[in-house]
């Protein structure tokens, strides 16, 4: 079990280093995407950081992220065919439609989901468990590129 130590936490945020970048994805079909080990490459600077957190948000409504399997490719297809059924396309209550039958059911998706998600980094790698990763949650049919904002810190 850690232990914890009482300091000031204005000083220590000053002297913690801070490494943010924007990365920009490719477009990605419907569907749920590994994006982990992209991350890590786009972001060297997780190995200067012995103990930290690394938060990862995605700049839109219409794709999430989330940590989850990693292995079994079936999850992914799972993971699709459930949230099309929970969150179905050409609903008649649907209101948003500017842009196509997968509009409004993006953005619902996105919302369950959510914009973020935060991994620690231990000894300059992130600690997720033996099976997760992170996934990019494309919930558009004609997604355009997307942008991550990776924010590392630690010490």
């Amino acid at each position: 079990m850690g232990t914890f130590v009482a300091c000031n936490s204005k000083a220590l945020l000053h002297s913690m280093p801070f490494f943010q970048k924007t990365l920009r994805l490719p477009p990605y079909s419907r569907g749920f995407h590994l994006v982990t080990r992209l991350i890590e490459r786009e972001m060297p600077e997780l190995k200067n950081i012995r103990t930290g957190l690394l938060h990862v948000f995605i700049q839109h409504t219409s794709a999430s992220l989330c940590l989850n399997e990693n292995a079994d490719p079936t999850v992914r297809m799972d993971f699709e065919s459930h949230f099309n059924r929970m969150v179905p396309e050409n609903a008649p209550y649907y209101q948003h439609n500017d842009e196509g039958p997968d509009d409004m059911p993006a953005h619902l998706k996105a919302a369950l989901l959510g914009s973020s998600v935060s991994v620690p980094i231990t000894e300059g790698k992130l600690n997720v468990g033996i099976w997760q990763g992170i996934y990019l949650c494309e919930h558009r049919d004609h997604a355009s590129s997307r942008s991550l904002v990776l924010t590392a810190y630690g010490e």
